[in-house]
């Protein structure tokens, strides 16, 4: 898989992929992540990528312009299988999405900023908008950095056990169960004796019913699903 990222802060990004399963996965070349400074595209010298909104209102939108080329030029070395806008007024991330684009081969992201971006970009290229909760950030940068991490633990190859993930909350609509190590008693709480039994299918019945209680008491709405 190859993800492009089109920034106005590529520093700021960098940092979440350059550590434990994320870089892993790059030296491992099972993925290719490259970052796209938008200032690098700006219509002037001076590295104008912003202007004010039309209709008065705080904030800076950045302008269609230097979106237009980046984007332009990426689209001609190669074709995405989605260009996504990171957005807080969009649909939020899911495991189901995650799961969708892990099996694409290429991604392009654009990470918004200030005020977002001008609304013809979102009409004319983006194919997918996301948003990773009902809160605003400064910029789409660890939106996008959430949704990267979300889409590469689900690549084959990239843990070590690959079905480590399908064991993760919501696979299946639902919460996951209960985890316990060493040691088995610890200032006086125990273990479930069922965990240490050995008798692997009534271990799996546990956790199925644990799985069920917890989404039933924390997010009944997942069971609605």
């Amino acid at each position: 898989m190859r993800i492009d990222i089109i920034t106005v802060s590529p520093e700021l990004i960098k940092s979440p992929f350059e550590y434990s399963i994320i870089k892993r996965s790059i030296d491992k070349n099972l993925v290719e992540v490259h970052f796209h400074d938008l200032r690098e595209y700006a219509i002037n010298d001076y590295g104008k990528i912003d202007d004010y909104q039309f209709g008065g209102g705080a904030g800076m939108v950045l302008l269609i312009e230097p979106i237009d080329k980046c984007i332009t030029k990426l689209k001609s070395e190669r074709t995405y299988d989605e260009i996504i806008y990171l957005t807080p007024d969009a649909l939020t991330l899911n495991q189901k999405t995650a799961n969708f684009l892990s099996l694409k081969k290429n991604l392009l992201i654009l990470c918004g900023h200030y005020k977002g971006v001008d609304h013809r970009v979102r009409e004319l290229f983006i194919t997918k908008e996301i948003s990773i909760g009902d809160y605003v950030l400064s910029g789409g940068e660890l939106g996008a950095a959430v949704l990267c991490d979300a889409i590469i633990r689900l690549i084959p190859g990239v843990l070590g056990d690959e079905s480590s993930a399908l064991s993760d909350s919501f696979q299946d609509n639902l919460l996951s169960p209960p985890v316990y190590t060493r040691p088995a008693e610890y200032k006086g709480l125990e273990v479930p004796k069922i965990l240490l039994s050995g008798n692997f299918p009534k271990i799996d019945e546990w956790r199925n019913d644990q799985a069920m209680e917890r989404t039933k008491k924390i997010r009944p709405d997942l069971l609605e699903d």
